[in-house]
């Protein structure tokens, strides 16, 4: 669904529902070679994980989800369409996921990353996220499994005076 250039965007972020689902798997299975199943998305909608899109003249062009435990956050998945990618909405995506962990008072934010997605790790690594370790055979790929890359960042760090 490409944006008509003629038209100024109009973007904007909100929750998750339900109904949003059917769009959300048509992006994750574009994207993905092994992509979230629907029950998947509506079971994080249903517990009441903070799951978001972002939308550009009321079309779901991306998605986040992120847990909150205790004093930890942990970014389940970050997702942009296709034909939206390279303009930045990734980065606009992360920060939403970020601010809010930020307004829970998280100590640390974690998340895993296939380590043949260097666009994504590139990402993170610019936003302050460090690689602390590697889960084996953590994702399903067509040549077997992949590794998961291990990422992290501390968050709400008390001021030094």
């Amino acid at each position: 669904m490409a944006l008509n250039p003629d038209i100024e965007p109009i973007a904007s972020f909100r929750a998750m529902i339900s109904e949003d689902v059917p769009r959300v798997i048509e992006i994750e299975e574009s994207v993905y070679s092994h992509p979230w199943t629907e029950g998947i998305f509506r079971d994080c909608i249903c517990v009441g994980y903070n799951c978001f899109v972002y939308e550009v003249n009321e079309i779901i062009q991306a998605y986040g989800l992120i847990t909150i435990a205790a004093d930890e956050a942990h970014i389940l998945n970050l997702c942009v369409a296709p034909q939206m990618q390279g303009q930045g909405m990734g980065r606009k995506m992360l920060y939403k996921l970020l601010d809010v962990a930020e307004e829970k008072k998280v100590d640390s934010i974690f998340l895993e990353v296939r380590g043949s997605n260097t666009v994504a790790i590139q990402l993170y690594e610019q936003e302050g996220f460090n690689k602390i370790g590697v889960r084996k055979d953590y994702y399903p790929s067509d040549n077997g499994r992949e590794d998961a890359l291990v990422f992290a960042k501390a968050l709400n760090l008390p001021n030094e005076t």
